[in-house]
């Protein structure tokens, strides 16, 4: 992968370097289109049933010709690498063989996945021969930014690359139906409705809604187990953070057994201090950011 001039002469006119991530070698923009908000569908395998799940954001939409002599595999391989090394999780791909029906048409034109819809003046991709599907995500300052490709060939490679700027589903108050969102599209959820005195573990009163809400989710829920992961952000040192995160996690397992109900069977706390964050810590927001409680999956 690399970003280069070469061929911006073959680009349509008015269209521009996707962010995020650079342009497969010898490929050339065909279309492109950018939705300032919309609603999109993501692709995940669930129970080995093929689902969706809804986000929203803007949406930069680009189509990609590239040179004869490439397969789809090979440019799959490019960009999963390219997408790695630039701190993106892939959360899945999906090949020809992995599905029987159409998806080029249940991406991009049927009732399934209608919100994806191409307009009438881009090109529709082709199932015909081979094709790959896949998804990443990385979570950029305040947003998560979601990357979308469907690289098929028939005659020749063809690549359609969506990019999705979001603001995480945790911002605003903490709902049961959010968490479920969270957790079912990526096995954990960061709570940011949790509050702490600081450097210490005690909660603070308007943390009560957040834990009504949990709970009400955990209660549904009978049947998993969940860690509570504690976070920090990098002020102070390394052990004395370790230490806090875990006596937050533990004071939140504590306030949802003994105040809400909660088996504790349920539930294990586990500090991760500032080693995970998810935003820079150079800043006052990425602080924030990072300064969370988890609710993940076991």
């Amino acid at each position: 992968m690399l970003a280069t001039n070469l061929y911006a002469q073959k680009d349509v006119e008015g269209s521009k370097d996707v962010p995020y991530i650079s342009r497969f070698k010898g490929s050339w923009i065909v279309w492109q289109q950018t939705l300032n908000f919309d609603s999109y569908y993501i692709l995940k395998i669930e129970d080995n049933k093929l689902n969706r799940y809804q986000v929203e954001g803007k949406i930069i939409r680009t189509q990609y010709d590239i040179e004869d002599g490439h397969s789809v595999l090979e440019i799959l391989k490019s960009y999963e690498n390219a997408l790695k090394s630039a701190g993106f999780k892939i959360l899945m791909t999906l090949n020809e063989q992995q599905y029987s029906g159409n998806l080029s048409e249940d991406l991009y034109n049927a009732e399934f996945n209608g919100m994806n819809k191409l307009p009438r003046e881009a090109f529709k991709p082709d199932y015909r021969d081979k094709y790959y599907y896949f998804a990443a995500k990385k979570h950029i300052n305040t947003k998560d930014v979601y990357i979308v490709g469907f690289i098929s060939q028939w005659n020749k490679p063809f690549i359609t690359l969506d990019i999705i700027e979001t603001q995480p589903m945790e911002e605003g108050l903490v709902t049961a139906k959010k968490i479920s969102e969270g957790i079912d599209a990526e096995g954990h959820i960061a709570i940011y409705d949790i509050h702490f005195d600081t450097g210490s573990a005690t909660i603070s009163s308007e943390s009560a809604d957040a834990l009504k809400n949990i709970a009400e989710y955990l209660n549904a829920h009978k049947d998993k187990k969940f860690l509570v992961v504690g976070h920090t952000d990098n002020t102070g040192n390394y052990e004395t953070n370790l230490k806090l995160s875990q006596e937050r996690a533990k004071a939140v397992v504590n306030e949802l057994t003994s105040k809400y109900g909660i088996d504790a069977a349920q539930l294990k706390a586990f500090g991760a201090g500032q080693a995970a964050p998810v935003a820079s810590n150079a800043n006052k927001d990425g602080k924030k950011m990072n300064r969370r409680v988890e609710i993940v999956v076991m």
